[in-house]
């Protein structure tokens, strides 16, 4: 397994825009997919988009044509760009992976489909 490190959590005015970075320590090789999770008080944490290691993305319908993920796995990191930001996208953001494992091909789907988490970072949107 890997270890995460989120950064780039702040307040913003709902319109306003951040961009999240997760840095991942360890082989970045032996990651299968990588992706960005939220939650808030009283909730499970919910996906909100996942890239794998081939490229290929998947996001929350919510925040479909808002939100960009990308990684540049030479710099073991993963990013997260936010636009358009409302008060309803406000919560704990996690960076979570899930490892290559010979034989699956799909995960982070669901906080079952993860194996490694960040610490978490707050996003915060209000006027």
């Amino acid at each position: 397994q890997v270890q995460l490190w989120e950064s780039g959590g702040d307040s913003v005015p709902p319109g306003g825009s951040l961009k999240l970075s997760c840095v991942v320590s360890g082989d970045y090789k032996s990651i299968l997919c990588v992706a960005w999770f939220r939650q808030t008080p009283g909730k499970e944490r919910e996906p909100v988009a996942r890239i794998y290691t081939n490229g290929l993305r998947y996001y929350h319908d919510s925040v479909k044509g808002r939100f960009t993920i990308s990684q540049e796995s030479a710099k073991n990191t993963m990013y997260l760009q936010m636009n358009s930001l409302t008060p309803n996208d406000a919560g704990m953001y996690y960076c979570a992976s899930l490892t290559r494992q010979p034989g699956r091909r799909t995960g982070c789907q669901s906080s079952a489909e993860i194996d490694s988490w960040g610490q978490g970072i707050q996003v915060t949107v209000s006027s």
